[in-house]
């Protein structure tokens, strides 16, 4: 099993829509960086688990625990004019975006925020911490996705 963190802003998607959705399952749509959407392409499976994790907003941090449902497919936004992830180089028999579907398994009782997490010297290495990475989809080491579940009633 691998372990990823992903991003959103909560105004876009929050933990609460998902939580709200159907079966407590969406796709993860409008990842429109190369390396983010490699990794959901190249290396998340089923069953893997994901961090939801709030950015952009007063408290960023971790708000649950989400896990892989359907791997990779096209992400069918790229292709919808109306839609703000609208790529007009992206076509169904060439897609270029990709997306995964996630389930929730966990919302947090309280966010795990950034300001704790930066400050706890066996998270020092994660990706998400490292100065200037922008990335919405990391990967989480094993080490680290304990560390951090550890938190969660702290």
């Amino acid at each position: 099993m691998n372990y990823w963190l992903m991003k959103s802003e909560p105004h876009t998607f929050s933990i609460d829509d998902l939580q709200r959705a159907p079966q407590q399952t969406d796709h993860w749509e409008g990842v429109r960086n190369y390396q983010a959407r490699n990794y959901m392409r190249d290396q998340m499976k089923m069953g893997d688990r994901i961090f939801f994790y709030h950015s952009s907003c007063e408290t960023p941090g971790i708000t649950g625990v989400m896990e892989v449902v359907k791997e990779c497919h096209p992400d069918l936004s790229a292709l919808d004019p109306n839609s703000p992830y609208f790529d007009p180089k992206s076509t169904k028999a060439i897609p270029r975006w990709w997306m995964v579907s996630v389930r929730l398994i966990e919302k947090f009782n309280d966010i795990i925020p950034l300001r704790i997490l930066k400050n706890i010297p066996p998270l020092q290495t994660m990706v998400l911490l490292k100065p200037g990475n922008r990335l919405s989809i990391t990967p989480v080491s094993a080490t680290e996705w304990a560390f951090i579940i550890s938190l969660k009633g702290t």
